[in-house]
């Protein structure tokens, strides 16, 4: 409209406006509005320079007692507002013109503390510490793609004609609305399944998993072996429970070094095997290991840097 464009631009513009019909009227709506703008500027009745000068008389004279009073021109103060109006609506209309097709990446990270975060198409999920989620700003196209490094528990918002699809490692895990949980370490995936089915490939070979089964992918993992879930440690840092179902102590003791930061180290070889039917809702991790150590009747030390089952 002001002739700044390049023929390069011009040309794309002439090109998307004689094949899209919506983005035409579009923008014969900005035109008219920013020829009529055009318009009530070219005929405004206001004097700037008299305004200029009255406002350094009164900087020259600020100690005036009396008021002066001076009447409007009400007729160009509306042609003023009426000018701002359609301007403010010109740059609207241009906004969001411009910003429906722009697609920005964002990333999401957690560092000490787990993060819920909120998806574009409503889903929600939960960070581990440590772990972190890049996703488009808008999902457009045939899927809704994520990458995810580190751990997350993931509930989906269902919608079939567009699956939600996570790659983390090589691995790429399909849904169309369940919950799920997903960790990485050291090139290992983990998939747990709450609700509904979820779809697990790895180069070219698929596996569906359902409610209560899990599959773990090595690095160099030629087989998708799928298993039953024992327990819900996994759970941990977003219920905030460790729950223990016939669980073996060196599995909690696992989850414990991981939730608090801890170095803990079963000495006796023993009491790996011990198992544990019981919750432990937010409770710190001396009141554990107390509780852990009398119900099985070991003891244990504290060290500068690590904590000795014995």
């Amino acid at each position: 409209m002001l002739g700044e464009t390049t023929s390069e631009e011009r040309a794309w513009v002439e090109e998307w406006l004689a094949t899209d019909a919506a983005a035409k009227k579009q923008f014969e709506d900005f035109k008219t509005i920013w020829e009529e703008s055009k318009k009530l500027a070219a005929v405004s009745t206001v004097d700037e320079d008299a305004a200029w000068a009255r406002f350094k008389n009164r900087v020259k004279n600020p100690l005036q007692k009396e008021a002066v009073v001076r009447k409007m021109n009400l007729g160009g103060w509306l042609k003023i507002a009426a000018l701002f109006i359609l301007v403010a609506g010109a740059g609207l209309l241009g906004y969001q013109l411009f910003s429906d097709n722009k697609v920005e990446e964002v990333l999401v990270a957690s560092q000490a503390l787990p993060v819920v975060d909120t998806l574009p198409d409503g889903s929600v999920v939960t960070l581990n510490k440590n772990s972190s989620l890049n996703y488009p700003s808008k999902f457009k196209g045939n899927a809704r793609a994520i990458a995810l490094k580190g751990e997350a528990f993931f509930n989906v918002t269902p919608n079939k004609e567009k699956p939600f699809v996570i790659n983390v490692n090589d691995v790429q895990i399909k849904v169309v609305g369940t919950s799920f949980n997903v960790r990485s370490e050291n090139g290992v995936t983990e998939v747990i399944v709450e609700t509904g089915v979820v779809q697990v490939t790895r180069n070219n070979k698929m596996v569906e998993l359902r409610p209560a089964e899990k599959l773990k992918v090595g690095a160099v993992d030629s087989v998708l072996v799928k298993e039953k879930v024992e327990d819900k440690l996994y759970n941990y840092y977003r219920s905030k429970e460790f729950v223990c179902d016939d669980t073996p102590l060196w599995k909690l003791v696992d989850v414990l070094n991981e939730a608090y930061g801890a170095n803990i180290i079963i000495e006796n070889k023993e009491l790996r095997s011990l198992r544990l039917n019981t919750t432990f809702n937010n409770e710190s991790l001396d009141t554990i290991l107390d509780i852990v150590s009398q119900t099985f009747g070991f003891t244990y030390t504290k060290e500068a840097d690590r904590i000795i089952l014995k």
